[in-house]
């Protein structure tokens, strides 16, 4: 058992226990955002750290913008 902490940037998005480390390049999905993985740094012979690089969020326009127009 591999003790995985998932960092985006200098934020720990999760710490898991897993079987099998993840491999570099490979998709992974993290609290229901889409993301790669860019590094793997060893701390001990069953710690690991991950740098991730999630996408972006993407936000929706609101229906209100739309309705502000002036209507005649």
């Amino acid at each position: 058992m591999f003790a995985v902490h998932f960092y985006e940037k200098n934020n720990l998005l999760l710490s898991q226990l897993l079987n099998q480390v993840p491999s570099i390049n490979s998709e992974i999905k993290i609290k229901g955002r889409k993301g790669k993985i860019v590094s793997i740094t060893e701390i001990d012979e069953n710690k690991f750290h991950i740098q991730v690089e999630l996408e972006a969020v993407k936000k929706q326009t609101t229906l209100s913008s739309i309705d502000k127009k002036k209507k005649r």
